[in-house]
């Protein structure tokens, strides 16, 4: 399928011009949003010659950007050898069609939505995240197609891939397409229901979930927690797998930590939906750790968007940690004292540099004890395997053998002592 697509096959780059619409945002916002959107095309190496912002009150129906403006863009692009068009904005398929073609086949147009999934296949590794991502492509471009595009049978070939008569090749494309994300869905629930079987097996420990804006550091901080090797690059969605590590606090106090897929404002809705399996994982935590970049202009807009992700998938009453990352590299430690104020369960690291690492788990170990409880435990000398459970997992407080049991008072976490006691014999 020829899709529009940042992937560079030959050895020199291809060049790209970006495009911002804007009606009522500021300068320093502008900025900052084509400074993100370069950030996303680089990542997929892909070279910028130039970057065009055009002010309207009201978006153009047919080409979103006003046909006099979208021509000089074409003349320009053509000058400079760009091979695509990007739009900072998400664009209609309509408009992205009706761009295309006053393109011809000059160009290729591409809007942000385009780019994030670009990246997404480039980084997905395991096959959750390769179905997940193949998924949004297509429920992405199944409206988008256009007769410029080639045959999907090509690469989705086999039973069924021919059309009846008088069925035109964008139908047989259409349904080729409609027929396969039926399938990625089918898969995905299996997935979900795996992992729904997974948690169930982890619901006596502590679950802890780093979640933030992509390139936040929640990698670098999983790593320096648990000692661990995840994959860590300065780019935007480095990783996209979910990864989950036992951290051993002391022999009573014990969780689980995981690092989860970045977030970035206007997050597609297709995207959340698709990788609703693998953000299912902050649906069963005990805690969140949102992990902002301290020294981003736009700290507040993207712990914003972090509370608008776990809003939408309706996961925004968890008990949370902001951790206020790359402490190391803050040059006015007032902002520190300014956000103290402003964030008050806030703490501040740097990963790279273990900077209150230590802090940081001890803030996770507070919140852990806060589950506990202290209670009277009696259990008969024949129930070997619960004794040895009090003991390896609780802190005995004392201990009175009697002639036929062992009374026990014991602190430890809620969920464990309740799973003692339902097997306790009565």
């Amino acid at each position: 399928m020829s899709k529009q697509t940042l992937k560079t096959t030959d050895s020199k780059p291809k060049k790209a011009m970006l495009v911002g619409v804007f009606t009522n945002t500021s300068t320093l916002d502008q900025e900052n949003q084509m400074n993100e959107l370069e950030g996303l095309v680089l990542t997929l190496g892909v070279n910028i010659v130039d970057r065009i912002i055009q002010y309207k009150k009201r978006v153009d129906v047919k080409y979103f950007i006003g046909k006099g403006k979208l021509k000089s863009i074409y003349e320009a692009a053509l000058e400079s050898r760009c091979t695509y068009i990007i739009f900072n904005n998400d664009i209609s398929p309509s408009q992205i069609k009706n761009i295309q073609n006053f393109f011809k086949k000059d160009l290729i147009v591409m809007d942000r939505t385009g780019v994030i999934l670009d990246i997404f296949n480039k980084h997905a590794q395991t096959k959750e995240a390769k179905t997940q991502v193949k998924l949004a492509q297509l429920e992405y471009f199944l409206p988008r197609l256009t007769r410029q595009w080639t045959h999907l049978e090509r690469q989705m070939g086999g039973v069924g891939t021919r059309g009846g008569p008088g069925e035109t090749q964008i139908e047989i494309d259409r349904r080729l397409i409609r027929n396969q994300i039926i399938k990625l869905k089918k898969d995905l629930n299996k997935i979900a229901k795996s992992r729904l079987n997974q948690n169930k097996n982890r619901k006596n420990i502590f679950k802890v979930s780093l979640v933030g804006y992509t390139n936040a550091g929640k990698s670098s901080i999983m790593n320096s927690i648990a000692s661990s090797d995840n994959y860590v690059k300065d780019e935007l969605f480095a990783t996209l797998d979910t990864s989950t590590k036992k951290i051993t606090i002391d022999k009573n106090n014990s969780f689980l930590l995981s690092d989860t897929v970045g977030f970035i404002r206007n997050l597609p809705d297709n995207l959340v939906a698709s990788f609703r399996s693998t953000l299912g994982e902050i649906e069963h935590s005990d805690l969140l750790l949102k992990v902002v970049d301290v020294t981003s202009d736009e700290l507040e807009i993207h712990i914003d968007t972090i509370n608008s992700v776990l809003n939408h998938l309706k996961i925004d009453n968890k008990d949370f940690l902001i951790v206020f990352n790359k402490v190391d590299k803050l040059k006015d430690m007032i902002i520190i004292e300014k956000l103290k104020n402003a964030y008050e369960n806030s703490i501040f690291v740097s990963a790279k540099s273990k900077l209150n690492i230590d802090t940081l788990i001890d803030d996770i170990e507070t919140k852990i004890k806060e589950e506990n409880i202290q209670i009277n435990i009696s259990v008969s000398y024949d129930q070997g395997k619960i004794i040895n459970d009090i003991y390896n997992n609780c802190n005995i407080i004392r201990k009175d053998e009697k002639n036929e049991s062992i009374n026990f008072l014991v602190n430890g976490n809620k969920k464990i002592i309740n799973k003692i006691l339902s097997q306790i014999k009565k």
